[in-house]
This record gives structure tokens, sequence and C-alpha cells, in this order.
């Protein structure tokens, strides 16, 4: 007999979290195997033992769930991540996807998708929030049409670095410790890139990093 997909919750929010539980229950072939209130103790949770898939919240205590999700695909690359989020702007949508989530889901439509959700990643697709495809279909055609497009003047290998890690979701002084640099010398490399590749804002400069194959995840 085949056993159930276990799942982890992670949210700081316990009413959250029980009426996540209470959907996931209702599906026979789904177990909610553990919960965590925090990174920290998610990642604790996974070292003793690996899920099939962990649902956690983008904005947590202790390790917010960019930098939980990155933990789980260097350490735990087999479990499947599902982002929930308050959020509607591309920016994280993009960073989680850079990140190495398999899906990113609005937390007002979780009682509507969520089911939906996780059979689409355990099917092996990426899944990502209703309210959020039609603009992201639009993203995506413009990095087909874009693919391979250079900027007129050429990145330097530092400034891929930078820009690559800025995919990642790293922040201007985790980027700064990795590559042993002043936190101004990584603002100035991204001025620099964000000028040259003629962009404003973060999420294209993720954008722009899935496009060129800067970063290992794609759209």
């Amino acid at each position: 007999m085949e056993s159930n997909y276990r799942i982890v919750l992670a949210d700081d929010h316990v009413i959250f979290r029980r009426g996540m539980k209470r959907l996931i229950d209702e599906d026979p072939d789904l177990e909610v195997a553990g919960e965590a209130s925090d990174g920290i103790e998610l990642i604790n949770l996974l070292d003793t033992f690996e899920p099939e898939m962990v649902i956690l919240d983008i904005s947590m205590p202790g390790m917010g769930g960019i930098g939980v999700t990155r933990e789980i695909r260097r350490h735990h690359p087999r479990v499947k991540v599902l982002i929930l989020t308050m959020h509607k702007n591309t920016e994280y949508l993009y960073t989680a996807i850079a990140t190495g989530a398999h899906g990113y889901l609005l937390k007002e439509d979780s009682d509507i998708e969520l089911l939906e959700a996780i059979r689409t990643i355990r099917a092996g697709k990426n899944y990502i929030t209703g309210k959020l495809t039609g603009e992201l279909a639009s993203d995506v055609s413009k990095i087909v049409k874009d693919k391979g497009r250079l900027p007129q003047k050429p990145l330097t290998s530092r400034e891929r670095q930078v820009l690559q890690l800025i995919a990642e979701g790293k922040l201007n002084r985790e980027i700064a410790l990795i590559l042993d640099i002043s936190v101004r010398t990584v603002e100035n490399h991204r001025a620099k890139v964000m000028k040259k590749l003629n962009l404003s804002k973060t999420a294209d400069l993720v954008r722009y990093a899935i496009q060129q194959g800067i970063t290992d995840v794609t759209l």
C-alpha cells in the first residue's frame, strides 16, 4: 500500500496553520507530518525527517521563507517547496522562483487553491497563484521574445556574480560576505548592472537573470 504524501507546514500564525491542516486532511492521500512556527524550527524539523513537501510563509521570524527555501534546495533537494504569501508584487514571486520554490500561492486564495497547488507540484509542475498568472504570462512572453538579448555593455564576471546572488534573494550584506567585498562595493556593482541593463527594479533584475541563464532556475 502506497504511503501518504507527507507535508510539513511552517507559519508563525497557529490559526492559519490549523486552517491549512484542515484543508489538507480532507484529502486521504495527504498527511500533515509536522508543523513549525519559524524558519529555524522548520530547518531543524527537516533534519529529523524528510517530507515530500514543505508549505511555508514567506515572512517568518528567525529565517524568512526565501532563506529557508535556499537551505531546503541546498540540503534537501528532493523536498518540494510551496511558498505562501500576502505579497502580490512580482519581485517576491521572481525571487521565490529563482531561489528554487516550486509554487507561489497567495494566502487570501489558499482556501480555494491550496489542494490544487499541492496536486500540481506533486505531479512535477510549478504552481503560480491564480491572481498573478496573467501578469506572469506577459513576463514569460517577454523572456521568450528577449531570450539571448545582451546589453550593449556586457556585464563583467563580478557583476554577473552579484546579479546571480541578487536573483537568489540575497541581501547586499549577504552578497558582501559571500564575495568578500564591502557593502558599498556591492551597491556600486548593483547600480552599474541596472544602468547597463537599463532596469530600475529588483524584479526586472531577477527576470533578466532567469532569461539569460545566470541563475539555474527557469520559469
